[in-house]
C-alpha cells in the first residue's frame, strides 16, 4: 500500500496495483479499475517514486539483474 493525500489533506492508502492510469490536469488524477477517480496532492513524479518504492519491498528481486 502507498499513502496518498487528498486535497483536502485526508491521508490514506491505496492499493497501487489499482491504479488503470493517471491524469494531470492540473492536479495528479487517479483512475482506479473501478472507475473510481481520485484527486491527490502528490505530484506524479513523487506517486511514480511511492509506486517503485512499494513494488521494490514487495518484489525486492526484480531490480538485480
Amino acid at each position: 500500500m502507498i499513502k496518498v493525500t487528498r486535497l483536502d489533506g485526508e491521508e490514506y492508502f491505496l492499493n497501487p496495483h489499482q491504479i488503470e492510469l493517471i491524469e494531470i490536469h492540473p492536479d495528479t488524477t487517479l483512475v482506479m479499475l473501478t472507475g473510481k477517480k481520485l484527486v491527490i496532492r502528490e505530484p506524479v513524479q513523487e506517486l511514480i517514486r511511492r509506486i517503485e518504492e512499494y513494488r521494490r519491498r514487495i518484489f525486492p528481486s526484480m531490480g538485480e539483474e
